[in-house]
């Protein structure tokens, strides 16, 4: 199995101006925003990203700026979450821990669906080792939330169903207030289950207002669109034909290209 290191997929990252976490999330947080997501071959992504030439600054920390990720996905027994985003429902939700490896920080999201297909994320810190579980309160709060952005809700029992892992580079594009992630080595897990690669191929996800931002254009000025790919969802559904996959048949008839990871 072939995996790919963030540096050889943008190799000017060495010699671009770094950006730290406190200025990034001033000047980009970006937690009401529009998210573009592209599936791209590795290679394909060493081309395009090493034309592009919009100023771009590298989320840097302690030196490093390729940093490890891990979320766990819950949802009902019924699969509430997944069934929802699969039919397109407007009041769809997602609920996560998210953890940062390099530095041992946890926290609690849920995500919903606000006006123009606008992502809305709220948060807050979790302890690491109940990263794979709801608390009370963690529990609490996700109902608190959902009832305040999606109406009158309460889902009890929560149970994770899915975890993921990758490598994740940060791009901060400061003439247009944007931001971009590009994620390596994703794997998809479920509970009990054997992990699986997305060998060969990364996730660039661009984050802005409702404009494209220029890595969008760049992007598409090479042929590469915009896909439906959500590592909850669609790591959903490739670990489970039986679901319905709606929304994500297109990105799983291209074969996405997993390998079991031993």
């Amino acid at each position: 199995m072939s995996r790919v290191d963030a540096a050889p997929i943008m190799p000017q990252l060495g010699g671009l101006p770094a950006v730290g976490l406190e200025e990034l999330t001033t000047e980009a947080a970006l937690l009401t925003r529009v998210d573009r997501k592209y599936l791209v071959p590795s290679a394909t992504a060493r081309q395009i990203l090493s034309t592009f030439s919009t100023e771009a600054r590298v989320l840097e920390m302690d030196g490093k700026r390729t940093f490890a990720y891990d979320s766990v996905y819950f949802d009902t027994p019924g699969l509430d979450s997944y069934l929802l985003a699969a039919h397109g429902r407007r009041r769809r939700f997602k609920i996560r821990t998210r953890t940062y490896l390099d530095s041992a920080v946890s926290f609690l999201e849920v995500k919903t669906e606000g006006a123009r297909e606008a992502t809305v994320k709220e948060r807050i810190p979790y302890e690491v080792c109940d990263r794979d579980r709801l608390t009370a309160e963690g529990l609490a709060y996700v109902n608190e939330t959902l009832a305040a952005t999606i109406g009158d809700v309460t889902f009890s029992p929560l149970e994770p169903v899915l975890s993921t892992r990758y490598d994740r580079t940060t791009l901060f594009l400061p003439g247009s207030g944007s931001r971009a992630t590009i994620d390596n080595d994703v794997t998809w897990q479920s509970p009990y289950g054997q992990p699986w690669v997305l060998d060969n191929a990364v996730v660039v996800e661009t984050k802005s207002g409702s404009a494209p931002g220029p890595l969008d254009r760049h992007l598409w000025a090479h042929g590469v669109r915009p896909c439906r790919i959500s590592k909850f969802a669609t790591g959903m559904a490739a670990l489970h034909p039986e679901l319905p996959a709606n929304r994500w048949n297109q990105t799983l008839r291209r074969r996405l290209p997993l390998t079991p990871l031993h």
